[in-house]
């Protein structure tokens, strides 16, 4: 049986592009933001409503991107460029300026198509290649800070820090719910699936971030009383996958389904669109260069380069969250075109293999003429990893 409050998020998502129609009517500025290094807090801290944009598993749109930008980009990338064409979106028809991140250049394309072909202000925030580097904080800070200046002649005001530090604290708790939920989701005797945990991320990217807050508290309290303490480990007859690569952005469940179709049972994931932002976020005072440093600090994106594989934290905290959540086998995820994953794809592989971990990669698109060939792989893969803990179990 769902969770009540999952019926509740249902419908005030349902209720929102309303509502912010008439934010807009009323003055307020909604800022379109797309990437994975966004500092949002200071979005809201200025008044401005925040609103991720971007959804995915749709061909059609996929198409009438490609008529503006090329067709060697991820079609995550064609679709949100086939958004802005079609204009049908509520919550693009409803942005007055737009944020993206030069996290993955493939984004930061898609930020120049959308401002040449439709004339939409946009912002961009650069962003290190190394995290790593020294120089790489003090870039970061200032990124941080003239992207601020430029936030503020849109909301017409200056950033009040007090206002700041308690949107922080806000986010700080927002995050602290979603890794507990992601605790409940993973245990034994869950009433809250990895799709749904899945979709309650989502639903944060375009509800109010304090009413937000307020019913991720009440799914954690009806977990609380169904559910009691959390207790994760692994179930006899269960395969239990993790997910990484590339990005699953709302609407894009063709994977997933195929996943629970064929008896698997998503555990977790290091996905952009998932788990891993909210994860290490440590923000050392409430200033510009604090939220700088906390995002710099955070496990870095596959889109960016480093070949030191002893000492990525890419790597070290995926293979931390797969014993966390007890998977048994990850499946990678890459989009058609999205380089930086589909080249990380082999050495992650190698990685994993000499941890006794089983990697599946999957290459797709949004299309549906390769559903059935990864249905086959995905099922053969399912019942490799029951077997395996079949035989570990008799062992």
């Amino acid at each position: 049986m769902a969770l009540k409050t999952l019926e509740i998020i249902k419908k005030r998502l349902e209720e929102r592009p309303k509502e912010i129609e008439k934010a807009r009517r009323e003055g307020q500025k909604v800022v379109g933001w797309q990437g994975y290094n966004i500092p949002e807090e200071i979005i809201y801290a200025l008044g401005l409503i925040p609103v991720r944009i971007g959804v995915g598993g749709d061909d059609r749109m996929v198409e009438i991107g490609a008529r503006y930008i090329s067709t060697k980009n991820c079609v995550f990338v064609r679709e949100t460029v086939g958004l802005f064409a079609e204009n049908n979106d509520p919550y693009v028809q409803n942005t007055d300026i737009l944020a993206f991140d030069a996290t993955c250049l493939q984004t930061y394309r898609t930020a120049e198509i959308i401002q040449y072909y439709f004339n939409k202000e946009v912002l961009i925030l650069g962003v290190p290649r190394n995290f790593y580097w020294p120089e790489a904080k003090v870039y970061f800070t200032k990124e941080v800070e003239y992207f601020t200046r430029r936030l503020e002649k849109q909301a017409g005001k200056k950033l009040n820090y007090q206002i700041l530090a308690d949107t922080i604290g806000l986010y700080d708790r927002i995050r602290n719910a979603i890794v507990t939920i992601y605790t409940y989701q993973a245990a034994a005797g869950n009433y809250l699936s990895w799709e749904e945990t899945y979709d309650l991320i989502h639903a944060g990217y375009y509800l109010d971030r304090r009413e937000y807050l307020s019913l991720l508290e009440q799914v954690l309290a009806e977990l609380r009383e169904k559910q009691g303490q959390p207790f994760i480990e692994a179930v006899e007859g269960e395969a239990r996958i993790f997910l990484s690569g590339s990005v699953l952005p709302p609407g894009d469940k063709k994977l997933i389904k195929i996943i629970q179709e064929v008896g698997g049972r998503i555990v977790g994931d290091d996905l952009w669109s998932g788990l891993i932002p909210y994860l290490d976020v440590k923000i050392p005072e409430n200033s510009l260069q604090g939220l700088a440093v906390g995002y710099l600090n955070r496990t870095p994106h596959g889109a960016l380069p480093y070949l030191d594989l002893d000492t990525d934290r890419r790597i070290k905290r995926l293979k931390e969250l797969i014993q966390t959540f007890k998977a048994q086998g990850v499946i990678y995820h890459t989009l058609r075109y999205c380089d930086p994953y589909t080249f990380k794809a082999k050495e992650t592989k190698d990685i994993l293999q000499k941890e006794g971990i089983p990697l599946l990669e999957i290459h797709t698109e949004y299309a549906g003429s390769d559903f059935e060939a990864i249905r086959t792989r995905v099922e053969a893969f399912v019942e490799m990893l029951k077997n395996r803990y079949d035989e570990e179990v008799a062992v």
